[in-house]
């Protein structure tokens, strides 16, 4: 999927919710076009080096509000020139876009689109691009969609659900490792999610609430003619136990199967790479089979729900073949400060992955607008609108998402937590979490991940704060670590600062902004480089 089509896709997404005939009536719409110019210097203070870059911009940033369509979207188009001979320019795209729209009493359309560049393979050194480093990143796109159906048979509620997805990602220039080997550099994939269920209150037809659910997943990767297939069935019910806290627990069948082909060999029986780097399919050769699982799954646990602002949810239970833990927590400490904490364990892909985690991002996001180096949208995503307007959700982070980019199937099994608030003219945020992988791959040619595991901590922090109407300041700071699983791999870790100033001047802009980054292999090259970013720009 080519840039233009995420824009299409994008801007389909912001055509059709803003069409929606029920959000007419109170509707606030804002579109914000804009161009801009600006003069960068990247310092590898570890190396002595010194670049220099012109950074030419354009972007948009829309806003459609109403009480039945929620949209933003925000997209920037980044080239950047080098001075220095023998160093390449690069492009760079990012854009957020997520719509909720209730079209009918019983029909919603959720949506969202995601487009980023960041480190590339397995063991990005965080969430940041930095400029120079081209030939190691790669661009992503990502888009996702479909309709929802919620109505009522007397006393059951019927939900049904389906969702379309598709991920691209473009192969970085330096597609080799030092040993001359291909990578597991991912292509593309298109997944399909339908979801069914029937539900009762507590108190209905029975003092429990039961819930009768369903789904399918249906997954093709691109690379070795991979497939991933999921279905499930499962009864789930709840029991209050007092008016704040409440009994659950559930039961059913799931099967996954995972399979591909086998890469092409040459006749030392090496496999064979494209152009891409990427491993080139056998045709002649047999599906094998990565991850097969076929039973029954249960789990149980408690809901405690002292206030509508606060839920706290814990699980423990039986699937994939051993005992999984699941919890969550939202606290909406004030109206303008929230809470949210998941634990979670499931068996997935690198697209369902990220398509899943782009519907978790809130409809309503801090833009990074001010952002002069091109890293937005590859970390940690805050719930945003105008500063003192309040947090309605407290955002999502992609992080563990980008650290491990790969084809296999694999066990994630993690926690992560995000916390934001808006008080006056400050807003704050704050994310951090942990995530372990183990992969499966048939034992073929080429499979170098067979059956290992990587680990990641990462956590980010933003700030801005208006000084006054016209101007105001903002700061960056993450940090990550990444473990390998690999024989003879390297663990790494990264992190970074960055602060901006920026002032308006009516339609007119300008932005000084400067930041210091740090990226270390275990046993191998680290390097410190600081960038700093002088722009201006004019918004139509």
């Amino acid at each position: 999927m080519s840039r233009a089509a995420w824009l299409a896709g994008a801007a389909l997404i912001l055509v059709t919710t803003a069409a929606a005939p029920a959000g007419a009536q109170g509707r606030r719409a804002e579109v914000s076009p804009y161009i801009q110019i600006g003069q960068i210097v990247s310092a590898d203070l570890t190396n002595d080096d010194v670049l220099t870059y012109t950074q030419l911009s354009a972007g948009v940033d829309a806003v459609v509000r109403s009480s039945r369509v929620q949209v933003q979207m925000s997209y920037q188009y980044q080239r950047y020139i080098a001075w220095e001979e023998g160093v390449s320019d690069i492009d760079v795209h990012s854009g957020l876009a997520r719509a909720n729209a209730q079209l009918t009493r019983t029909v919603a359309l959720e949506a969202g689109a995601l487009a980023t560049r960041t480190r590339s393979g397995l063991g990005a050194a965080g969430p940041g691009f930095l400029a120079g480093l081209g030939g190691s990143s790669s661009q992503i796109y990502s888009l996702y969609g479909g309709p929802a159906f919620s109505t009522r048979a007397g006393p059951v509620a019927v939900n049904a659900a389906y969702r379309l997805g598709y991920t691209k990602v473009e192969f970085p220039d330096a597609f080799r490792d030092s040993a001359g080997n291909g990578l597991d550099y991912y292509n593309d994939s298109t997944n399909h999610q339908l979801t069914a269920s029937l539900a009762t209150r507590p108190g209905t037809l029975l003092p429990v609430g039961l819930t009768l659910s369903g789904g399918l997943v249906r997954e093709d990767t691109s690379q070795l003619d991979q497939f991933y297939e999921g279905k499930f069935l499962r009864l789930d019910g709840l029991m209050p136990v007092r008016r704040d806290l409440a009994v659950v627990g559930g039961i059913g069948w799931e099967k996954i199967e995972v399979g591909q082909r086998d890469p092409l060999l040459e006749a030392n029986g090496a496999p064979v790479l494209d152009r891409s780097g990427r491993y080139v399919t056998d045709p002649a050769s047999p599906i094998r089979l990565a991850y097969d699982v076929d039973g029954v799954i249960w789990d149980a646990g408690v809901v405690w729900r002292p206030s509508p602002r606060f839920t706290l949810e814990g699980r423990v239970g039986q699937r994939y073949g051993s005992m999984i833990y699941t919890g969550s927590l939202s606290w909406q400490m004030a109206p303008n400060a929230g809470l949210q904490v998941r634990v979670y364990d499931t068996v997935t892909t690198f697209g369902q992955q990220l398509t899943g985690g782009l519907s978790s991002l809130p409809t309503s996001f801090y833009n990074g607008g001010t952002d002069p180096f091109g890293n937005r949208y590859s970390g940690c995503v805050f719930g945003g609108g105008t500063a003192g307007q309040g947090v309605p959700q407290p955002g999502a982070c992609l992080t563990p998402v980008f650290q491990s980019i790969s084809t296999a199937v694999y066990r994630a099994r993690g926690v992560d937590a995000v916390y934001a608030v808006s008080r006056g003219n400050t807003r704050l945020g704050v994310g951090a979490g942990y995530t372990n992988r183990r992969y499966f791959l048939p034992d073929v040619p080429g499979a170098a991940l067979y059956r290992s595991n990587d680990e990641t901590y990462y956590a980010q922090a933003f700030a801005q704060r208006a000084l006054d109407s016209r101007s105001g300041i903002t700061a960056d700071v993450y940090a990550n670590y990444f473990g390998s699983g690999l024989q003879g791999s390297l663990d790494s870790w990264g992190g970074g600062v960055q602060g901006a100033y920026y002032r308006s001047f009516g339609r007119a802009y300008g932005t000084a902004s400067a930041g210091l980054y740090t990226y270390d292999a275990e046993r191998s090259q680290s390097a410190w480089i600081a960038q700093a970013l002088l722009a201006f720009g004019y918004r139509f």
